[in-house]
């Protein structure tokens, strides 16, 4: 376990390839947000930082090289100041050289929003972190007693472990993470930012809703959503394209399958490989499929397996004794390589759980991820299920597709998005007392708050 006394830290595995992969518009930041029912005030949330830090040490961390790994040093002369949102969103936060600290907190109008490098921690990891600022900032904005919200006990150490090696097994060397790789994949094609700037889309629905279609197929709202997500770039492909399968990487959170508390990365990932002659198009035959690979991947055995994969780059002895400049070099050749056999990712951060009290307070919550493609993310509040995708694309057709089926199956679809002057500035809704689709022109600022006025 991580001392509070010590000041630097072992990256975990999952983090040791992360330094080398930041590349343009894959800065691998990831942001999560909060949107209230209120106009930010900013005393009080540099407050609530000032006093939850205190609880998270390991996040107060800058990024150093060493000779074989890079490490993470504690400074406590550091402190983490709350601006408004002045940047892109996920605008890149680790530049090699810098002994700056690898998050920050902005707030715009009346959403929080947190921005984490991924060396840090996974989403869920993040999540701890940030579902008690929001806790203290409204506690503290409001007045509010919570004394009886005990549902964050752990402790700093537990916060701090390194769960990859708390759990490891010895595993087969590397090659188990050959069971990790794909044939080249079907790649999505747009339009590019020329300066290679994020840019962010987020469509919101009903849990409500979506669970009630999900249920009408016989599946889970995770499946569903995956298996949408797979009509949606088919429906992108062309006839000659349609030989190369759809890769969809689900990220798993294992703490799902191991006792651990880390606020740390620790998570494995799933692989959905469908194939579009061998499999069929039609929804029905892609949610089969997709629930036949999650329960086939999902098993206990497979899931230590990819624990023990993460882990298993750490335990290698020829791979310690290289130095960094070669890893660097070695790791972006295979990362590049990788990625040529994944279309995309979807991640589903869940139901995001707040103390009753708090919960009149806030409107959702969202989540969004770089990545050298497209990653979706998902999250849950209340009845407000929300999908977020930030990437350096400046059209979004696989998402205008997703959200498109989403409205032609019933389902209320509000999107949003950062841009001002591209096709996202027109949202489709369904209005049920109507039943005909409605197509909104939206005024926006590039936090995402949005009017809407029919066209």
């Amino acid at each position: 376990m991580a001392n509070t006394s010590r000041k630097w830290y072992q990256l975990d595995n999952a983090a040791k390839i992360i330094p080398s992969t930041v590349q343009g518009a894959n800065t691998r930041v990831f942001r999560i947000s909060c949107e209230l029912m209120d106009s930010v005030n900013p005393a009080v949330l540099q407050e609530a930082l000032d006093e939850v830090i205190e609880e998270f040490p390991y996040f107060n961390s800058v990024l150093r090289k060493g000779v074989f790994w890079y490490y993470l040093e504690h400074r406590d002369n550091l402190h983490p100041i709350v601006e408004e949102e002045n940047l892109p969103p996920c605008s890149q936060i680790y530049f090699p050289g810098r002994r700056t600290l690898l998050y920050r907190v902005f707030y715009y109008k009346k959403r929080i929003n947190l921005e984490m490098f991924h060396v840090l921690a996974d989403g869920t990891g993040a999540l701890i972190f940030f579902r008690k600022l929001v806790t203290v900032y409204i506690a503290k904005r409001y007045n509010l007693h919570l004394s009886d919200w005990n549902e964050e006990t752990s402790s700093k150490e537990e916060k701090d472990d390194d769960a990859f090696s708390h759990f490891y097994q010895k595993a087969a060397g590397l090659k188990q993470l050959k069971s990790l790789s794909s044939k080249k994949a079907y790649a999505l094609h747009g339009d590019f930012d020329p300066d290679r700037q994020p840019h962010l889309i987020e469509g919101c629905i009903s849990v409500k809703q979506f669970k009630e279609l999900s249920k009408k197929y016989n599946t889970s709202v995770g499946i569903m959503a995956t298996s949408i997500y797979i009509a949606a770039v088919i429906e992108e492909m062309s006839v000659r394209e349609r030989k190369r399968p759809i890769v969809v990487s689900v990220p798993v959170n294992l703490r799902q399958y191991f006792p651990s508390e880390t606020t740390r990365n620790f998570y494995g990932t799933i692989t959905i490989v469908y194939d579009l002659f061998k499999q069929g198009e039609e929804l029905p035959e892609i949610i089969e499929f997709v629930k036949q690979s999650f329960a086939d991947q999902l098993s206990e055995d497979k899931i230590r397996m990819t624990m023990n994969s993460y882990a298993a780059l750490e335990h290698n002895i020829a791979v310690k004794v290289v130095p960094l400049f070669i890893k660097n070099i070695a790791v972006q050749m295979i990362n590049r390589f990788a990625k040529k056999g994944v279309t995309s990712t979807m991640s589903n951060l869940g139901n995001i759980e707040m103390p009753p009290e708090t919960a009149i307070y806030i409107d959702r919550f969202s989540c969004f991820m770089t990545a050298i493609s497209e990653q979706i993310c998902v999250s849950s509040f209340k009845d407000k299920m929300v999908f977020g995708e930030v990437s350096a694309y400046t059209t979004h057709e696989i998402m205008l597709h997703f959200f498109r089926k989403l409205v032609k199956m019933g389902i209320d679809v509000e999107v949003t998005s950062s841009d001002h002057n591209v096709d996202i500035d027109t949202v489709l809704i369904w209005e049920k007392n109507q039943g005909k689709e409605v197509e909104f022109e939206k005024v926006k600022d590039t936090n995402g708050d949005m009017e809407g006025e029919p066209v």
